[in-house]
C-alpha cells in the first residue's frame, strides 16, 4: 500500500548574501518496493537509509532554492533516479549547483506515477518562479514544498519571488483541494487545506 514517510534534515538556506540555519521535510512517496523523494534536501546519507533498498523512480524538486535541492545530484548518482524541476526556477538551481543539471522537467497538469499512485503536479509560483505542488488524491495529501505552510504562504521577500503571485497560486490552484486534505510542507508542522483556506484575507491584509 502506498504511503507518505518523512525525514528531517538540518543545513544552510543562502540567497541574496545571507544565509540561514534551516530544518526541512524530505518525504518519501510510496511502497515497500517503489519511492518518489521530495525535495532532496542537506543530507543524501539519511534520505539513502530511509529508502533502503527501494528503487527510487524520481526526486521531485518543489522548487530549486539550495536547501531543497542541495542533495539531489549526489542522492541521483547513487540511486539512479532522475530529478524533476520546473524550468523556471533554472535560475534558482544555477545558484545552487554550477555542473550537475535536473534530468527532466515538471509542469502543471504533469501526473506521476509511484506504486501505482497517480501524483498530479500543480504550478503555484511566487515563492519561486517553477515551484510546484504535489497532489495525491487516492491519499488526500498535497506536498506543498514552501508554497503554504501552517499559517500562511512561504516566504517573498527574496529574489525571483512575489507575493500577489503566491496568493494566487494558493486561491486559485490549491484552496480548491477537499478541505480534508492534509498538507505536508517543506518546514515545520503539516496542516490541512481547511484550516488554511479561512486565512486567505487575513494574510492578504498583512502582505505576507
Amino acid at each position: 500500500m502506498t504511503r507518505v514517510e518523512h525525514v528531517v534534515t538540518s543545513g544552510t538556506f543562502s540567497l541574496d548574501g545571507g544565509t540561514w540555519q534551516v530544518d526541512n521535510n524530505v518525504w518519501l512517496l510510496g511502497d515497500d518496493d517503489q519511492v518518489l523523494v521530495v525535495d532532496a534536501a542537506h543530507d543524501a546519507d539519511a534520505i539513502v537509509a530511509a529508502v533502503g533498498g527501494r528503487q527510487v523512480v524520481g526526486i521531485v524538486c518543489t522548487h530549486a532554492h539550495d536547501d531543497h535541492v542541495g542533495a539531489a545530484p549526489e542522492l541521483a548518482a547513487r540511486t539512479g533516479a532522475p530529478i524533476l524541476l520546473h524550468p523556471a526556477d533554472d535560475v534558482l538551481w544555477r545558484l545552487a549547483h554550477t555542473t550537475a543539471k535536473p534530468d527532466a522537467e515538471l509542469a502543471g497538469g504533469h501526473i506521476l506515477k509511484v506504486a501505482g499512485t497517480a501524483v498530479h503536479v500543480l504550478h503555484t509560483p511566487g515563492h519561486a518562479p517553477g515551484a510546484v505542488c504535489l497532489y495525491v488524491p487516492d491519499l488526500g495529501v498535497l506536498f506543498s514544498g514552501d508554497t503554504l505552510f501552517n499559517g500562511g504562504p512561504g516566504a517573498t521577500g527574496r529574489s525571483h519571488s512575489d507575493f500577489p503571485t503566491i496568493i494566487s497560486s494558493i486561491r486559485d490552484t490549491l484552496l480548491g483541494l477537499p478541505p480534508e486534505t492534509i498538507v505536508h510542507t517543506g518546514h515545520g508542522q503539516d496542516t490541512s487545506i481547511g484550516a488554511e483556506a479561512p486565512q486567505l484575507e487575513d494574510w492578504i491584509r498583512r502582505g505576507h
